[in-house]
């Protein structure tokens, strides 16, 4: 039986084969007996599909002895706009999706957490504890709509900029690409003209004019080939300005529509293993990307530690905001952000 667009198809990938380690079905008789599709807003080469997406959807159609085939469709050819992907895999347009919380402003708030200044160490250890608050405050919530897979954040977020960035009063002025609610309002904080697009828009936007700086992690930094674009990158030692959290997401009725054991293999490559795997293989791929840009002879800025505090200094009221807004929406800002910074660390050590 072949699950349709309605009832949903799946495209699912193996959380780390390394990492997690599901019985492999034996092969069935009937072969592609389930059909998913995996939608995603990345080009097939970048390094999130090659290197997590599709060894989840390999291992899946593995453990699965054949009876799942996952179709696999980049750079939203089902059609739609990145923000559109969650309701896709709501809807049942695509069956599994990984998109940005972000790229839908409000909807996700409590997974903002994690995207607040100087919040990550590194992303393995974060994504983690993503996923726990995630089990503990976001499935009937923030999620309760879809399957939750996985969630994981990238490497620590850097500045690409025209002009060289140094201090935050080097933002005044100038017009910066940010990724998500919590980004575009600590840049305005700092003086900058946010400009919120999808990360496919950057080089465009870059090369035309649009914006004269962006934020994202070196890993697609590479792909998007930026380091062709603007000549200072500024980074921040041993502390992440921010980070952004993503969404692994199934289609419910896509999942419940599988037999029971088939269900497991899904089950199998979810969950805290697979969430903090995806963040730390991200993360992985930051130094080629910045290697490239070192080749190039473009200017690396490395921060101080104390320049970094004076970061930390000017973006504390972005952190205060939140937590205020969070409480008077009555979600417990204040407990959300003690409670992460306690599993980050936790996880870290």
């Amino acid at each position: 039986m072949t699950i349709t667009r309605r009832n949903l198809m799946k495209t699912t990938g193996a959380a780390g084969m390394a990492v997690i380690g599901a019985t492999v079905l034996p092969k069935a008789a009937r072969a592609n007996e389930f059909t998913l599709r995996l939608h995603q807003f990345l080009p097939a080469q970048a390094n999130i599909p090659a290197q997590v997406l599709d060894p989840w959807a390999d291992a899946i159609e593995e453990q699965s002895g054949g009876r799942i085939t996952v179709e696999r469709y980049p750079s939203m050819q089902l059609g739609g706009t990145p923000p559109d992907l969650i309701d896709q895999a709501i809807d049942g347009i695509a069956d599994v999706v990984w998109t940005v919380a972000g790229y839908t402003p409000g909807r996700f708030p409590r997974t903002e957490v994690f995207e607040l200044p100087f919040m990550m160490t590194s992303a393995g250890p974060t994504s983690r504890a993503y996923w726990t608050m995630a089990e503990r405050h976001m499935m009937d919530a923030d999620f309760a709509a879809f399957k939750p897979i996985a969630v994981w954040v990238h490497g620590p977020g850097l500045i690409h900029s025209a002009d060289p960035i140094r201090t935050p009063a080097d933002l005044n002025g100038v017009k910066l690409r940010a990724p998500t609610r919590v980004t575009n309002a600590m840049f305005s904080n700092l003086g900058a003209t946010t400009v919120g697009m999808p990360v496919p828009a950057i080089p465009e936007a870059l090369s035309r004019g649009v914006v004269d700086a962006t934020v994202i992690p070196w890993e697609v930094v590479g792909i998007l080939r930026v380091q062709e674009l603007v000549e200072n990158h500024t980074i921040f030692p041993n502390a992440s300005l921010y980070t952004t959290s993503f969404i692994f997401a199934m289609n419910q009725a896509s999942y419940d529509s599988l037999p029971a054991d088939l269900q497991a293999v899904i089950d199998a490559n979810s969950g805290a293993d697979t969430s903090e795997w995806a963040g730390r293989t991200m993360q992985e791929f930051d130094e080629p990307s910045r290697m490239a840009a070192e080749d190039r002879g473009n200017n690396i800025i490395e921060l101080t530690e104390d320049e970094v505090n004076l970061w930390r200094e000017a973006a504390q009221p972005t952190i205060d905001n939140w937590v205020a807004e969070m409480d008077a929406a009555g979600m417990d800002g204040t407990g959300l952000l003690a409670e992460a910074r306690a599993l980050i660390a936790e996880y870290s050590a």
